[in-house]
């Protein structure tokens, strides 16, 4: 496999793996009524998403505009998504956007523990959150892996 390629499998990782979680950010009241059916609600999981649920299933029935804001961060993660189509047409000179999602990666760690601790998010969900960091940490390094070799094979003019 040519590092082009190898650019272009690790890329459509990230843009798989954005548009997914944009798209299930959406309905998440109908996706955790269906988890909190399928968990045991005795369980220290199954209990977080009882609560989870029983709170956006209050929230938007009283207050539906708040759902609004969720709206905006799925709308995000499709955008982001977007932006990776510029590496993945040109990985060289769109080295910047790569970075970019790294950086962004490694910043998941103190939003989640310094954020998560303030509203008190149980340390079980931190970690949850922290690892969709390390997922897309992996696929990122090895994109830019390859964009260096590929960039010492035919440099940016």
């Amino acid at each position: 496999m040519t590092p082009g390629t190898k650019i272009k499998l690790c890329l459509w990782i990230i843009i798989i793996g954005l548009a997914l979680s944009g798209i299930t950010a959406f309905p998440l009241e109908s996706e955790l009524a269906i988890l909190k059916v399928r968990l045991s609600p005795n369980g220290t999981i199954g209990d977080w998403i009882n609560t989870i649920y029983q709170a956006i299933k209050t929230t938007n029935s009283q207050f539906p505009w708040l759902s609004y804001g969720t709206d905006w961060l799925a709308f995000a993660h499709l955008v982001i998504a977007i932006v990776f189509i510029g590496p993945l047409r040109d990985p060289v000179k769109n080295i910047w956007v790569i970075h970019f999602g790294m950086i962004a990666c490694i910043a998941i760690f103190p939003l989640a523990f310094i954020a998560g601790s303030i509203r008190g998010i149980p340390l079980f969900w931190r970690l949850l959150d922290c690892s969709f960091g390390v997922i897309g940490f992996i696929p990122l390094y090895f994109a830019n892996k390859y964009t260096c070799m590929l960039e010492k094979v035919s440099p940016v003019s």
